[in-house]
């Protein structure tokens, strides 16, 4: 019996070297892009979100009038006054007080009602042990014509 050298002939394995793609590679591709999709879409809105205040430009604040001057006296009164409001998209208006007077000199002092400890409504002369004076009635702390704190809220009891 003759041996055929045809039926038994070993065939190499060579790459393509027309340079296709082989399925590993595809499927690497694919899913890595779309992997990559997936997280810009996630990410962007997040780098938005934190780069948009930047590139926002900045104006300066606007005087809102509150009060006309002839109506300011050296006593503290409160005059209540309308700000509008741009909050991202949103517009409003907040509605807000502001305690008003001269001096001697006749500069003109605006001090906010809001006390700074736990945000309630601080009076003038609303009290009779502190006269003269704006006073917190959430807490005692007083202060002056200036605003210039006098007493500030006495420190919590630990049993």
């Amino acid at each position: 019996m003759e041996n055929n050298q045809n039926d038994h002939q070993e065939v190499e394995y060579l790459p393509n070297s027309n340079k296709e793609m082989s399925r590993r590679q595809f499927l690497t591709y694919t899913l890595g892009g779309a992997t990559a999709y997936m997280a810009a879409g996630a990410i962007l809105p997040m780098v938005r979100f934190a780069v948009d205040p930047i590139l926002q430009k900045k104006t300066e604040g606007e005087y809102v009038k509150v009060a006309e001057v002839s109506k300011i006296t050296d006593e503290p009164q409160e005059f209540a006054f309308e700000l509008k409001q741009q909050d991202g998209w949103y517009a409003s208006t907040a509605n807000l007080i502001a305690w008003i007077r001269k001096d001697e000199s006749g500069n003109i002092y605006a001090l906010s009602p809001i006390c700074k400890h736990l945000g309630c409504t601080v009076g003038w002369n609303t009290n009779k042990t502190h006269p003269d004076e704006y006073f917190c009635p959430c807490h005692g702390a007083h202060y002056t014509k200036l605003g210039q704190t006098l007493a500030v809220s006495p420190k919590p009891r630990y049993l």
